[in-house]
């Protein structure tokens, strides 16, 4: 079956706001919560929750919903059926579909920003390293530092010796919870950053 139902709809949606708020898994859980189908009949927001069940096909709903959380982990039902959320989702639709091509352009955004690529991940006197301000300015995306935190593994570092305990550790919780829903092609990422260094020795 290719839609949720309304219930289905809300299910999911309420285990991945618990996944992005709370130590909830929701990937160990298989995305069950405690709240029942009589339960969420008594709800108001029941709904804005049948209408995104036939907006979206289950699969569509799901990207949907990560791509909302990931802008803001405490969205309501209401939010969801805003314009606003419905550009979300294309930005982070386009985003997965076009990863390979976006990585390239922000290696290559990160790398003409310095003279050596090593710049771009230090810490200096408790201040944001440059890549974490390149995405916060919007010149490279939030998937593109997780990939290359994947092969260097330096956000422990940054959690160590940057000095913000309020923003920085938000997006270091961001990354952590949308890791199990982000996939993409290791081995084509590390070629394409492999490649890159060797153009810059």
């Amino acid at each position: 079956m290719n839609e949720a139902g309304g219930y289905d709809a809300f299910a999911m949606f309420h285990g991945l706001k618990l996944h992005f708020t709370t130590n909830y898994d929701y990937v160990k859980y298989h995305g069950k919560i405690s709240i029942g189908k009589d339960a969420f009949m008594l709800r108001k927001d029941k709904f804005h929750f049948y209408k995104l069940s036939r907006k979206y096909k289950k699969d569509e709903l799901f990207g949907f919903y990560i791509a909302n959380l990931l802008h803001n982990p405490k969205c309501w039902a209401g939010d969801l059926i805003s314009d606003d959320a419905d550009s979300e989702y294309k930005v982070w639709l386009k985003t997965q579909q076009s990863l390979t091509y976006l990585f390239e352009q922000d290696i290559s955004t990160a790398f003409d920003s310095v003279d050596n690529p090593e710049e771009l991940l230090k810490v200096v006197d408790g201040q944001y390293p440059l890549l974490y301000n390149l995405y916060l300015h919007d010149k490279v995306k939030k998937e593109t530092v997780m990939i290359l935190n994947n092969f260097m593994n330096f956000i422990p570092m940054w959690s160590k010796k940057i000095d913000d305990d309020i923003i920085f550790p938000e997006f270091v919780k961001s990354c952590e919870k949308y890791k199990p829903f982000f996939s993409y092609d290791e081995q084509k990422m590390k070629k394409i950053l492999k490649d890159k260094l060797c153009q810059l020795a």
